[in-house]
């Protein structure tokens, strides 16, 4: 079989124009025609100014810039340097800068200028996609997970464990000082390099100290990154942050979905989800400019505060239980049924609880306290497996959410809700794996 002559030489008789390297169907013409959609009313939003000034060297033009970033958080190029290796290699970054060469300091400064402001683009993609009528809003599904900072978890310190490294690193300088004092010798002009590390240490390591011991501060300060949280993922504890997304589909022909879109998105550093709901909500709604029918949310969010709320907000939600241990019990709390005109309960074998009073507890809600007679509880054959109270008998702790615990219960055993909540796990979970193993997020 003959080869195919290969030279490095080739000249084009006609040479070729840099779009037509470019497929009519590349996503980086997305990116484009995106960007050219901003109107100047959306740059001002930004803070970005769009016209260059009167005097002076010649700048890049901001679209281009701010087109090589959008482009590169979707290929996953997110550095600066990789980014202006990516401008003078790759031809999809060069049609967008029109065969320009912006530098990693140029795009650095860009993005440093303008990073919240370049927060807002999140709106203006979902708005564009809703306006396009491809998302679709029927049903929407919240999730969170562990993303690791840029600091090792070692580094994550208590207050105990500051004290400690403390008086290490005061050990460390008293050793180092008597080393550079050298009799009648004059001080070095500057000091010695692990000595100097050895005090900015101290100093970081004071600080740290400080924001631990304070009334209000937190447990543990990571001396690498200080916003960075110690919190358990599913491959064991990470130094780093709460990913929060809530992701709707695309609107298919058919029954088969094309695609997700995240409709909302945040990091914080609190590790649990509980408090993440009502403001992923109200992201999502705000972004998107409506409301989704119905929202899907495992039961890391599961609480009655936050189905009341819901329910407040009339927002459709279903959420996997959080007792799901518990509700085996066959003298589980809601084994006994209310009675809200006596405002009592009856247990499973007959014996009322009367109301007894209010229960209040330290920075948790106030309980109603409900209990039967000792003496019935006592002769009852399921003492023991109930209660083992002998002297008050079986108690009920009843929450101001107590109500809508029980009322989203039952409609989580209706077979149309398990088949919408099935759902969830083909929203954000597909994102997050995309994100963290293809995008190396």
């Amino acid at each position: 079989m003959p080869q195919r002559p290969l030279n490095r030489e080739q000249v084009w008789l006609l040479p070729p124009t840099l779009d037509e390297l470019i497929g009519q169907d590349h996503p980086v013409r997305f990116v484009a025609a995106f960007v050219d959609a901003l109107d100047r009313a959306r740059w001002a939003e930004m803070g970005i100014e769009r016209d260059g000034e009167v005097m002076g060297a010649p700048s890049y033009d901001p679209w281009a810039l701010l087109s090589v970033w959008l482009y590169g958080f979707m290929t996953g190029i997110r550095s600066c340097r990789k980014l202006e290796a990516a401008c003078r290699d790759q031809i999809p970054y060069l049609w967008l800068t029109g065969w320009q060469h912006p530098d990693h300091n140029t795009l650095w400064r860009f993005y440093k200028a303008h990073r919240e402001g370049m927060r807002k683009l999140l709106k203006y993609t979902v708005r564009t996609a809703v306006a396009a009528g491809l998302v679709d809003l029927a049903v929407q599904a919240v999730d969170g997970t562990k993303l690791a900072g840029n600091a090792a978890k070692d580094r994550t310190y208590d207050a105990e464990g500051l004290s400690k490294l403390l008086e290490r690193t005061e050990a460390a300088i008293a050793e180092l000082e008597a080393q550079n004092q050298g009799g009648e010798d004059p001080p070095p002009p500057r000091l010695p390099q692990e000595l100097s590390q050895a005090k900015a240490l101290r100093e970081q390591v004071q600080s740290a100290l400080a924001q631990v011991t304070a009334e209000e501060g937190p447990q543990r300060v990571n001396l690498t990154d200080e916003d960075a949280t110690l919190m358990k993922g599913r491959q064991g504890f990470v130094a780093g942050y709460n990913g929060q997304a809530m992701v709707s589909p695309l609107k298919a022909d058919t029954a088969q979905r094309t695609g997700l879109l995240i409709t909302a998105a945040e990091v914080v550093t609190d590790p649990e989800d509980h408090a993440q709901l009502l403001p992923m909500l109200e992201a999502a709604e705000e972004l998107t400019g409506q409301p989704a029918g119905l929202t899907l949310a495992d039961a890391g969010y599961h609480s009655g505060a936050n189905l009341a709320a819901c329910a407040q907000r009339e927002q459709a939600v279903l959420m996997s239980e959080a007792q799901k241990k518990a509700l085996k019990d066959p003298y589980h709390k809601d084994a006994f049924a209310y009675d809200a005109e006596k405002d009592c309960y009856t247990c499973p074998k007959g014996q009322t609880l009367s109301f007894r009073g209010l229960k209040e507890r330290e920075s948790r809600p106030v309980m109603r306290l409900y209990r039967g007679s000792a003496a019935l509880c006592r002769a009852c054959p399921a003492f023991g497996a109930c209660t083992k109270d002998k002297r008050q008998g079986r108690a009920l702790e009843v929450g101001p959410h107590e109500r809508a615990l029980r009322s989203h219960r039952e409609r989580m055993q209706s077979a149309e809700a398990k088949a919408a909540y099935r759902q969830r796990k083909e929203l954000p979970e597909p994102v997050f794996g995309i994100i963290k193993e293809q995008m190396g997020g």
